[in-house]
C-alpha cells in the first residue's frame, strides 16, 4: 500500500500565511468589496476586476492556512487554545480596518439604528422611512422591510448610527466594533463549552472560532449574528454548570438579538431537568420547560420595556426573504414554478410558497427528531442538548427559507463545542471551506466575468501554495504494508 509523506505542519507558518491572506483580501475588498455608493465602481472595470481577482486569492490562502492549522490540532503536539487565539487576532487583524465585505448588511443595521434613534418604527418601515445617506446605502429589495432583529440588537445598532453622523466608515467601524464584543463572548465560552461536553477545547476553538466563515463574515462583515452566538454560548455555558436561570436569561438575550437562537432554551430546560434529577422524568421536564419559558417571558418583558422598541419584531419575523435567494427550498419552488409554468397550469406563482412551507414542516420534523434522541448526558443512543441543539440549528439554515453562508455557523459553533469526533464534524469542516467560496466580496450575485475572475484568483493561490509548499519538497512515495 502506498501512503503520501506530508510535511510536518508549523502553525507558525499557517499564522504567517492566514495573516498574508487576510491582508491580500482587504487589500482587493478596497475595490471589490461592498463599499459605500459614492465609492463603488463599475464590475467591470478593471480597478474592480484586479480586486476581484486579489480578494479571491486572499479568500483560498485564508481557508488553506486554517485547513493546515487543522492537521496541527489533530496532530500529536497540538497548539494550546491560547495560541490559536493568538493566531485568531493575527488573521482578523488586517480586516478590521477594512471596507465591509460580502454583504451590505451593515449599512442596514446603521439605518435602522438611526430609525431607532428618530423614533421611526423599525417593525413598520423599512430604511426608506429615514431617507438620507444611510439609507441610499441599503439596497433597493430592502429599502421598504421591516427588520426581524430584536431589541438587543437595535439598542446596540443605534450606538454606531450615532457615529455614522460624522460619516459612514465610523458607523461600520462601529459595527464591527459590536461584532468583536460577540466574538470575544464566542472565544471565552468556547474552550468552556467544549470541555463540559468533553470535546478538546483546542479542536472546538479551530472549528468554532477560527473558521473562515467568522473571519469572512462576522469579523469583515460585521454581522449580528456573532452577539448572538456569543451570549447563547454564554447562556449554554451557565445552564451546563448548574445555573439555569442565568442560563435562560443570557439565551434569551441571544434571541433578542436574532431569532434561532430561541430554540437554545430547549437545551436549558433538557439541563434544568436534568440537574433536578427525580423518579418521574415527564413531570419534571415539564416543569423545567414551564420555569425555562416563564424566565424567557420575563426578560422579554423587561428588555422590551428597557428598550422601548416594542413587539414588533414577532410580527417582522414573517419578512420576506429576497426573490432571488439561494436556499434549497427557494431553488426547488423556482425550478417548480418554470416547470408549472411551461405546462401552463397557471400554479406556478404558488410554486415558491408551498416550497417554503414544505421546508418549515420538514425543519420541524426534523428538529423534532433530534430532540427525541436528546437526553441530559450523551451516550451511544442519546445526543447531548448543545450537539442537538447545534443540528437543530444547521437543519434550520438548511431548510430554511433564506440561504446566507454565515448562517451556517448557527449551528457549525455548536457542533464545534458539542459533537464528538464523527462524520458531523468531518462534514463541518469542509463545508465551511466551500461556504467560504459561495459569496462576492461585493455581496451580489456574480456574473460570467466575475465568476470566471474569482476562479483566476483562486487557482492562482492554489497554484502559489503549491509552488512555496509543495514543489521544494514534493510528496514522497513510501511503501506501506
Amino acid at each position: 500500500m502506498l501512503a503520501l509523506d506530508l510535511p510536518d505542519v508549523d502553525p507558525n507558518r499557517c499564522r504567517t500565511l492566514g495573516f498574508a491572506g487576510s491582508a491580500a483580501l482587504v487589500a482587493g475588498g478596497m475595490t471589490a468589496g461592498a463599499l459605500p455608493v459614492r465609492e463603488a465602481l463599475v464590475p467591470s472595470s478593471g480597478r474592480a476586476a484586479l480586486g476581484l481577482v486579489c480578494a479571491y486569492f486572499g479568500i483560498v490562502l485564508l481557508v488553506a492556512a486554517w485547513w493546515w492549522l487543522g492537521r496541527a490540532v489533530r496532530g500529536p503536539r497540538p497548539p494550546a487554545p491560547r495560541e490559536l487565539l493568538v493566531t485568531l487576532a493575527v488573521w482578523a487583524a488586517p480586516l478590521l480596518m477594512g471596507p465591509p465585505l460580502f454583504s451590505r448588511d451593515v449599512y442596514s443595521y446603521l439605518a435602522q439604528g438611526a430609525m431607532v434613534d428618530a423614533r421611526i418604527d423599525v417593525y413598520a418601515y423599512g430604511p426608506a422611512a429615514l431617507g438620507g445617506p444611510l439609507a441610499a446605502e441599503v439596497p433597493a429589495v430592502w429599502q421598504h422591510t421591516p427588520t426581524p432583529y430584536g431589541p438587543v440588537f437595535l439598542s446596540l445598532a443605534s450606538g454606531a448610527a450615532a457615529l455614522a453622523r460624522f460619516e459612514v466608515p465610523a458607523g461600520v467601524l462601529g459595527l464591527r466594533a459590536v461584532a468583536l464584543l460577540g466574538l470575544g463572548l464566542m472565544t471565552a465560552f468556547l474552550p468552556a463549552l467544549a470541555r463540559r461536553c468533553g470535546v478538546d477545547p483546542s479542536a472546538a476553538l479551530w472549528l468554532g472560532a477560527l473558521n473562515p466563515l467568522v473571519l469572512l463574515h462576522l469579523v469583515a462583515g460585521a454581522h449580528n449574528d456573532a452577539v448572538m452566538l456569543g451570549l447563547l454560548g454564554a447562556g449554554l455555558v451557565a445552564a451546563l454548570g448548574g445555573r439555569p436561570i442565568p442560563g435562560a436569561v443570557l439565551v434569551t438575550l441571544a434571541a433578542l438579538v436574532k431569532a434561532p437562537a430561541g430554540l437554545g432554551l430547549l437545551a436549558v430546560a433538557v439541563l434544568w431537568a436534568t440537574a433536578r434529577g427525580g423518579g418521574r422524568r415527564r413531570l419534571v421536564l415539564v416543569r423545567a420547560v414551564v420555569l425555562t419559558g416563564a424566565v424567557a417571558v420575563a426578560t422579554t418583558v423587561v428588555v422590551t420595556a428597557a428598550t422601548g422598541t416594542g413587539y414588533g419584531w414577532l410580527g417582522a419575523l414573517s419578512t420576506p426573504v429576497s426573490p432571488g435567494n439561494w436556499s434549497l427550498t427557494s431553488t426547488l419552488g423556482r425550478v417548480s414554478g418554470a416547470l408549472l409554468d411551461a405546462a401552463g397550469t397557471g400554479l406556478a406563482e404558488f410554486a415558491v410558497p408551498a416550497w417554503r412551507w414544505l421546508g418549515l414542516v420538514a425543519t420541524a420534523v426534523a428538529v423534532g427528531v433530534v430532540w427525541l434522541r436528546c437526553g441530559g448526558r450523551s451516550g451511544a443512543q442519546k445526543l447531548g442538548p448543545v450537539h442537538a441543539l447545534g443540528l437543530s440549528l444547521v437543519t434550520v439554515f438548511a431548510l430554511g427559507p433564506a440561504f446566507r453562508p454565515w448562517y451556517a455557523l448557527w449551528g457549525v459553533f455548536l457542533i464545534a463545542a458539542a459533537a464528538p469526533d464523527g462524520r458531523v464534524r468531518r462534514w463541518a469542516a469542509p463545508a465551511s471551506g466551500v461556504l467560504a467560496l459561495a459569496v462576492l466580496p461585493s455581496g451580489f450575485a456574480p456574473d460570467g466575468l466575475q465568476l470566471t475572475l474569482a476562479v483566476g484568483g483562486g487557482a492562482l493561490a492554489a497554484l502559489t501554495l503549491w509552488w512555496t509548499y509543495l514543489a521544494p519538497n514534493p510528496y514522497r512515495l513510501q511503501a506501506a504494508s
